[in-house]
């Protein structure tokens, strides 16, 4: 089966740097996990009012209430079929922060034929899918804006109004002069304005799932089969 972002790209995935290609063609038909490291140079956050909203989503590895500079971080994407058999790659992002505390921001993503291009469901449980648009710039980098949200909990599933939902813009691309990513990550709101962002770069390594398998710790508590 072709990796998700082939899926949803089409023939622009061959317009990716190459070392974007290779990091963006983890699936689990290859059997291949790409692993980053690196450090993220800032971690900010919006005004004081969001930090109750941000301690809320940390309970679920949804965002959080800290800032940082010079944080190390990591990237973990192992490809895998979810129990519904969905190709499925995690975005796991762990940020070890001052004070020994490590905070993460969990996402599970899935190519859907129905919606016509990847749903990425945030947090331990799922209980969170976005639509995402993405696109490939003249420099190889990926660019990826998410779109409609969706929020199903116990027996309720609704679309989030937009004057609720944070807009998350990302860049992903490959420096060949420093043999690194770099990435710059922005969630804004139309109301309340810059909510939480990071920037900073990291190094791969990929893994061979069919040797090792992929950790338990990375896959969700609850699969959300609704895309």
């Amino acid at each position: 089966m072709t990796a998700i972002f082939q899926q949803a790209l089409g023939a622009d995935f061959e317009r990716l740097h190459p070392e974007m290609r290779r990091r963006f063609s983890v699936s689990a038909a290859a059997g291949t996990a790409c692993v980053g490291t690196g450090v993220m140079d800032r971690i900010w956050h919006g005004g004081r009012h969001l930090v109750p909203f941000l301690q809320l989503g940390a309970g679920r590895h949804i965002l959080f209430p800290e800032r940082g500079t010079d944080v190390p971080f990591t990237i973990e994407n192992y490809g895998y079929r979810d129990r519904f058999r969905r190709e499925t790659v995690t975005f796991i992002r762990t940020f070890e922060l001052a004070g020994a505390r490590r905070r993460r921001f969990d996402a599970t993503m899935v190519y859907s034929p129905a919606r016509g291009g990847i749903v990425d469901f945030l947090g331990t449980h799922q209980h969170l899918a976005v639509d995402l648009r993405v696109r490939v710039d003249a420099t190889g980098g990926l660019h990826i804006r998410t779109g409609e949200q969706r929020l199903t909990e116990g027996f309720v599933r609704c679309r989030v109004p937009d004057a609720l939902s944070g807009t998350a813009t990302v860049h992903e691309w490959y420096d060949e002069a420093a043999a690194r990513f770099r990435i710059e990550v922005r969630v804004t709101n139309r109301h309340f304005g810059p909510i939480f962002g990071y920037t900073g770069s990291f190094t791969t390594r990929y893994v061979n799932t069919n040797e090792m398998p992929v950790p338990a710790a990375v896959r969700p508590l609850r699969e959300n089969p609704n895309d």
